[in-house]
Parts: C-alpha cells; sequence; structure tokens
C-alpha cells in the first residue's frame, strides 16, 4: 500500500477530451444520502471492511472480513431494496483495529458526496474506503486513480477543490 498519496494517471484519451464532457446523474447519485448510509452501516456495523462505491455504474462491491478472499458485487436495486441492510449479520471489525474509526468514515462519506457533486466535468467517479489498512482510494471523471492514508486525505482536502487549471487533479509522486 503507498505510504504518501499515489496516483495513477489513466487514459490519456480521456485527460484529453475532459473538459468536453459532462457528469451525467447517475441512479445512484439520486439516492446519494441512502447508499452513503448503507455503505456506513456495511463497514461500521455488518463486517465489511472495504467497500468501492461506482458512482456512475451504481454499484457497490464489498470485502466482507468472514469471507475476506471473496469480493460481492450489489447494484442499484439490490442495494435499495427494503431490507437489503438485514440480510448480512452484525459484525464490528474492533477485533481487527481499523484504522479509520466510524466518525472517520462518515466524514470520508461526506467529502465523497462533495468531489461527486461539486463539479460538472471533474468528479469523482468511483470511491473506496479500507477501515483495517486506512487507504481512500478514488476515480476521477479525468481517468485519474488516486490512493491516499485517510489522514493525508484529510490533510489535503483542498486538493480536491474544484480546479481552475488545465491539470485538474494535483499529480503527486509515490516516492
Amino acid at each position: 500500500m503507498p505510504q504518501k498519496w499515489l496516483q495513477v494517471k489513466g487514459d490519456p484519451s480521456v485527460r484529453a477530451f475532459l473538459f468536453q464532457q459532462s457528469r451525467v446523474e447517475s441512479l445512484f447519485d439520486t439516492e446519494l444520502d441512502q447508499i452513503h448510509g448503507i455503505v456506513s452501516k456495511l463497514l461500521t456495523h455488518k463486517g465489511a471492511f472495504h467497500v468501492k462505491i461506482h458512482y456512475s455504474s451504481s454499484q457497490l462491491t464489498c470485502w466482507f472480513c468472514d469471507d475476506a478472499y471473496r469480493y460481492r458485487v450489489f447494484v442499484r436495486e439490490e442495494v435499495l431494496a427494503p431490507g437489503f441492510i438485514d440480510q448480512f449479520r452484525d459484525a464490528r471489525l474492533d477485533h481487527l483495529l481499523p484504522v479509520i474509526t466510524e466518525e472517520d468514515t462518515e466524514a470520508i462519506l461526506a467529502e465523497f458526496k462533495r468531489l461527486r457533486t461539486t463539479d460538472e466535468t471533474i468528479y469523482l467517479r468511483n470511491g473506496s474506503i479500507n477501515r483495517i489498512n486506512g487507504i481512500i482510494g478514488m476515480t476521477f471523471s479525468c481517468d485519474g486513480a488516486h490512493y491516499i492514508d485517510h489522514k493525508e486525505f484529510f490533510d489535503r482536502l483542498e486538493s480536491f477543490s474544484t480546479p481552475s487549471s488545465d491539470d485538474p487533479l494535483p499529480v503527486v509522486s509515490s516516492e
């Protein structure tokens, strides 16, 4: 895992046409607060230690501590169905000594919402939280992926403000 903020640039053709695109509201966007509430519950009370939110395609990919070698994918209709969260047994992660606290989980999800909705051109496409290793993953509309320690994420929030230059997200060395 990265010890510092790691940015991996994606497809150059996506970056070349970045300012000719705009965000289209996804099915998850229409229920963003509910989705984040479900993700929070999965991470803090239902045994998920890593959840990736695919905002653009409206799906969750989850890894649970009692079956860590398999990931499970849930699409919007499943996630928003009544009783979705009830199919998972109550399971806290305290025995695994999670690095990201429940309070930090809520704060990260609030920032994910801001990064998803603030700008129509440069926006969060995917966000992941791994409570055990403390790493946050993010993929933006410019096809760049970021992996950052949650503490550094909070220290660098201004780096994820609405950009005004041709290089929309900071390039940070992985040295």
